[in-house]
């Protein structure tokens, strides 16, 4: 019965990645909607407070586990990492450029990954293979941007462009320190606190910027946007995708990138009206297979 034991585990975990893949690419859509009513950082820090909220009781009440102080600093440090950068600058690039455009560039986080792994942890070097992969992917997001240049140049486009690419590079450093810190300690209790955690610094962060709405009077549709974020993007698509790192490395988890984009543009283009072009679509098969070239040859070299 051992003897199956691994390749259950990853059938498992190839299923909740499947999961996370649809999951999230449906957010961009909900964010962009949210976005409409609130503050992009209110957004993502109202989402987080919620779902971590969750967690949180979950643990205290049925389980009668508490944060520790020896856990706070790495629960808070994952915190700022994962979701105060990573997932409130994700929600703030789709204020100055359409969602399913954000969501191609947040889908270079596993390139990001590979980079990462090869600049500090030494374990791996680059073959050709992963040149041409992280090439080819970086090319694939200029080429998606063709059809928006004069917006680039004109507006607030670029600076879309700037926090979604941090947010794709902290998102990979978060990728990578979730994996290794799986093993030390529950990680759904550690993801419920670092979402609590971020969404007060969020709040707090969009507070002392002045932009704050209160929210008791927003419309029905921004409470289902928040409310879809908090069940499907915070409980479920992250608990597949803490699930997944436990039984998957991390490079290969990543792969969600691969559909989360081809999901947010179908859907942005059906639900939001956003341009869904040649450029964009030739731009984002060219990105997905950079990703899928980066991630085989990593593979290969950690194998």
């Amino acid at each position: 019965m051992n003897s199956h034991q691994p390749s259950k585990e990853r059938t498992q975990g190839l299923t909740a990645v499947g999961i996370v893949s649809i999951l999230w690419g449906t957010t961009w859509m909900a964010s962009k909607i949210g976005i409409k009513y609130l503050p992009a950082l209110q957004l993502s820090g109202l989402r987080h407070i919620i779902g971590g909220g969750l967690y949180v009781i979950y643990f205290a009440v049925f389980r009668k586990m508490f944060l520790r102080k020896d856990q706070f600093l790495r629960i808070f440090m994952m915190a700022v990492i994962m979701f105060v950068l990573s997932n409130g600058l994700s929600v703030l690039s789709v204020v100055y450029m359409p969602s399913g455009i954000a969501s191609v560039v947040g889908a270079i986080a596993p390139i990001w990954v590979v980079i990462i792994s090869y600049l500090f942890q030494k374990k791996t070097s680059f073959l050709p293979q992963t040149i041409i992969g992280i090439i080819l992917g970086f090319a694939g997001v200029v080429i998606c941007f063709y059809d928006y240049f004069n917006e680039i140049r004109e507006g607030n486009f670029a600076l879309g462009i700037f926090f979604g690419l941090i947010s794709s590079i902290t998102w990979a450093i978060g990728a990578l320190l979730t994996a290794k810190q799986a093993k030390d300690t529950d990680p759904y209790f550690s993801l419920g606190w670092q979402m609590l955690i971020s969404g007060i610094l969020l709040n707090l962060i969009s507070y002392s910027l002045g932009d704050f709405v209160t929210i008791n009077h927003l419309p029905l549709e921004a409470w289902l946007s928040v409310g879809y974020l908090v069940l499907v993007g915070s409980v479920i698509a992250f608990g597949a995708y803490v699930f997944a790192l436990k039984r998957l490395p991390a490079a290969l988890v990543t792969v969600h990138a691969y559909i989360n984009p081809i999901v947010a543009l179908i859907i942005g283009s059906v639900m939001l009206d956003e341009r869904l072009t040649a450029n964009i679509a030739m731009g984002t098969l060219a990105t997905l297979l950079g990703v899928f070239l980066v991630n085989n040859s990593f593979r290969k070299n950690v194998s």
